[in-house]
């Protein structure tokens, strides 16, 4: 079963996700975003971990690309078609991070010890 979801959702075995791909591509190039800036940390303290985690010049970018596109969206206008082509919406600088916290998270729960964060999400 999970290997079936794996070739729904793989852009380069399903033409219907490549194309779902293309679109959020083209989205996210007119604000000039990444995918991962679209991650919240307030909804998942796992990302508000790993973010802490980056280097401070990572994360300054990630709230200029974030102002940026506010600022765009506000004036309801696109970034300029020669800046659109040198963006990179799909290039990661977050998961690897993420998947360390998640599994430090898990190694925790699993060891019986007490979480690093005990906040509750409002």
């Amino acid at each position: 079963m999970a290997s079936l979801m794996k070739a729904i959702v793989d852009p380069k075995k399903n033409w219907l996700a490549a194309l779902h791909m293309k679109s959020v591509s083209n989205r996210l190039r007119k604000y000039g975003l990444r995918y991962d800036d679209l991650y919240d940390p307030y909804y998942d303290l796992d990302i508000k971990e790993a973010l802490n985690r980056l280097p401070r010049e990572i994360v300054d970018a990630r709230n200029q690309r974030l102002k940026r596109a506010m600022d765009l969206s506000m004036k309801h206008e696109y970034l300029p078609e020669h800046l659109q082509a040198i963006q990179t919406p799909f290039r990661s600088y977050l998961q690897e991070m993420l998947a360390l916290v998640k599994r430090e998270r898990q190694e925790r729960e699993a060891l019986g010890a007490l979480p690093l964060y005990q906040r509750t999400i409002p």
